[in-house]
């Protein structure tokens, strides 16, 4: 007999954790159907939020117009003319290079393939032993001797990708006619929308004190974020142009313009220009030690703007921690594929600044934080 059965002492009950089962059911099941849904309304929600970015960074411009006495539409028509027209002169001066590369598609295509059967060339090679491992691995049981076997060729291939390439094309057109006409009427409302915003998002005053704090906090944001991108994409093409001039890389203007551009796309932009400038400086030199040099140069620069300078940068304007940003680059690329990787940081700063000032999303601005 024990004490506690004798009651000389109490009974105590060991302590059990209590667990809201219900509640983390119900908050799983609501954060996969909001994911879920966003991919499936990925054709409406991409072109909206790249509008409500694009208009963010895009908005003090026409501010400083208005502010020099020009109206409101006059420098929203303005600005997005001089976009255009830079666009434009950018396409008209890098055309013969560009024609250039075009033009000399199929005999790149050539070359290429005569380097890679040179650097495969030998039986003892490596790519021939995997080409022998792969046969092997393909052999179902073999064929019998004296059998014929026939392989039908087809084109089904090729078809069905140009058909899936020209309706990305036509995709990416109508998405973006949509992005332009938002970012024209958004411009143009100019602070209409946080007004309102301000106005519903609660009844006392310091309530709508804290909507516009998180509001100015989101704009400050961005901007700073918007204008960090543009100098380092400007400063990464130029030293990507004198690294291919001295490398001696043909079209190093052009190839210049399109690491800045693809440096926008987190990741896996600068791969893109890595293995783009690789092939070519492979196709031209025909050696693989002038075409890893051109792709390790091009990695290096990627390297020190992107992860030195835009990662401390980024961190400093948001205070978020890295990993976080990178799960969330994973999973919008998931959600949106391209677009999603391109939207990622600014929604991240977004959701950092929301979870920041609303009640009951202190777990999120703790995973988000440094």
């Amino acid at each position: 007999m024990t004490v506690q059965d004798a009651g000389l002492v109490d009974a105590v009950e060991p302590d059990t954790p209590f667990v809201r089962a219900r509640g983390a059911c119900l908050t799983t099941l609501t954060v996969l159907a909001v994911l879920f849904s966003l991919k499936l309304a990925q054709e409406f929600i991409v072109p909206v939020v790249m509008a409500i970015v694009v208009a963010y960074a895009l908005d003090p411009a026409v501010t400083l117009l208005e502010r020099a006495r020009l109206p409101r539409v006059l420098g929203t028509v303005a600005l997005m003319l001089s976009i255009a027209f830079a666009i434009g002169g950018l396409a008209y001066v890098t055309q013969d290079q560009v024609g250039g590369i075009v033009h000399a598609l199929p005999e790149i295509s050539g070359k290429l393939s005569r380097t890679l059967e040179g650097l495969s060339s030998g039986d003892g090679s490596f790519f021939e032993k995997l080409k022998g491992a792969a046969s092997l691995l393909q052999d179902t049981g073999g064929v019998q001797p004296g059998r014929q076997v026939v392989v039908a060729k087809s084109d089904g291939g090729l078809s069905e990708f140009l058909l899936w390439g020209s309706k990305g094309v036509a995709t990416f057109i109508g998405q973006a006619t949509m992005c332009v006409f938002l970012v024209f009427f958004l411009l143009l409302s100019g602070n209409a929308f946080k007004r309102k915003f301000v106005k519903v998002a609660g009844k006392t005053l310091s309530q709508k004190k804290i909507s516009v704090h998180m509001l100015d906090q989101i704009n400050s944001s961005i901007h700073m974020y918007m204008a960090m991108m543009l100098v380092t994409n400007v400063v990464l093409g130029l030293l990507s142009w004198v690294a291919f001039r001295l490398l001696g890389l043909e079209n190093a203007a052009t190839w210049a313009i399109v690491a800045g551009a693809l440096h926008i796309i987190p990741y896996f932009g600068p791969l893109m220009t890595a293995i783009g400038t690789g092939v070519a400086a492979l196709v031209q030199f025909g050696e693989l030690g002038p075409a890893l040099a051109v792709a390790m140069s091009s990695v290096g620069i990627a390297l020190l703007m992107g992860v030195v300078i835009t990662t401390w940068m980024s961190g400093r304007i948001a205070k978020m921690n890295a990993v976080a940003v990178f799960i969330l680059l994973l999973l919008f690329t998931w959600l949106w594929g391209i677009w999603g990787t391109l939207l990622s940081v600014p929604i991240a700063f977004i959701a950092k600044v929301v979870a920041d000032h609303v009640e009951g999303l202190d777990a999120v601005s703790e995973f988000l934080g440094e």
